[in-house]
């Protein structure tokens, strides 16, 4: 398939999206210190799939992913840290 404006702008709308989704989460966690209801095992499952996500987009050259998962893996990563503070 081909790149196309159209096919780029869903790339960077979707990267948005989902990045942005975690921008609540961090700062609930950061604002409340309550993490009883995140799942560790769950969250480093994910933040490791966003890590690979980050190395495949820096493989192929990939802005928007790139973009999207460096900034979801610093915000997922805060989230585990306070985890781990907070229990």
């Amino acid at each position: 398939m081909q790149h196309t404006p159209f096919l780029d702008a869903i790339g960077v709308s979707a990267a948005i999206l989902t990045t942005l989704c975690w921008l609540p989460q961090a700062i609930k966690v950061f604002r409340d210190k309550e993490t009883r209801a995140i799942s560790l095992p769950a969250t480093l499952i994910f933040t490791a799939g966003i890590f690979l996500w980050l190395l495949y987009g820096t493989g192929i050259g990939d802005w928007p992913v790139i973009g999207a998962n460096a900034v979801s893996f610093v915000l997922m990563t805060a989230i585990i840290a306070m985890k781990l503070r907070y229990g």
